[in-house]
């Protein structure tokens, strides 16, 4: 073999370098992330230049920050400042994965050291409300963010337009967390006409029963409120009606995270 292949190296000569195994090339080949610089028709071996070798432990790095596969072959076709781009696309799934698991940790902690906490659950008569509302959608996963984005797009419209509300602000969400989901930010606001306000609904809450707990504390700890308020529910024959509301008694911008006060009511049937 002369000329060029003197170049090239073996699968096994070429794995060791890149420190990956023969079986991780192979694979990445099956994929089409890195082929052979050449496959010898007669022995089948496959022959890689040295010049592969910066993106198989790309490939490799990125393999092991857990970056789906098709985002490797992107960033690896991608000129510089689209890989740019890409890779810092990735880090900001990442750390919004890491805030999620981080909040999941919190949530076995508390379980661990204390169990279950116990929640005062009551059944009431809410009076019926109305509300100026915005709506967004989310994977259950974004509704802290999609609140937000709800809640900067709703007062700003009632203050230009000079609505009254009155705080604190509430969050209508359904009881079956679907890939998908559509939440409601509410702002109540005094009966009256309904006025045209750009990209402002009004909602009326009919008046009715209600089961509620308060929960005090991070909102990702909600779901142990839920739990207490749901289980109470069904231990008493009744039925649990969407849409679940919070009223955020003490929110972000008043108080510190373990300080925050949240409301919890559930419509009920069969009262």
């Amino acid at each position: 073999m002369g000329g060029v292949h003197d170049e090239l190296l073996t699968i096994g000569r070429f794995a060791r370098l890149c420190r990956l195994s023969v079986k991780q090339l192979r694979h990445y080949a099956e994929l089409e992330l890195l082929a052979p610089a050449r496959v010898d028709p007669a022995t089948g071996y496959r022959y890689y230049a040295p010049g592969q070798a910066r993106d198989a432990l790309t490939i490799a790095l990125l393999r092991d920050m857990d970056l789906p596969l098709a985002v490797i072959a992107r960033t690896l076709a991608a000129d510089p400042a689209s890989r740019a781009r890409i890779l810092r696309d990735e880090r900001d799934r990442l750390a919004e994965r890491v805030r999620r698991d981080r909040a999941r940790l919190h949530l076995l902690e508390r379980l661990a050291e204390g169990g279950l906490p116990g929640y005062e659950v009551g059944l009431t008569s809410e009076p019926g409300r109305r509300f100026a509302v915005v709506r967004e959608k989310c994977a259950p996963g974004e509704i802290g963010a999609a609140f937000g984005a709800g809640a900067g797009r709703l007062l700003p419209a009632l203050g230009r337009a000079g609505a009254d509300w009155e705080p604190p602000l509430w969050g209508l969400y359904p009881l079956d967390l679907t890939e998908r989901i559509e939440i409601t930010v509410a702002a109540p606001v005094p009966p009256g006409p309904d006025r045209e306000i750009p990209g402002v609904a009004w909602l009326e809450v009919p008046a009715g029963p209600v089961a509620e707990t308060v929960h005090s504390g991070p909102y990702t700890q909600l779901p142990l409120a839920y739990h207490a308020l749901l289980a109470a529910v069904h231990e008493r024959g009744l039925r649990p009606l969407a849409p679940a509301r919070e009223t955020y008694l003490v929110g972000p911008a008043e108080a510190a995270e373990e300080e925050l006060l949240t409301r919890l009511t559930i419509p009920l049937g069969g009262v």
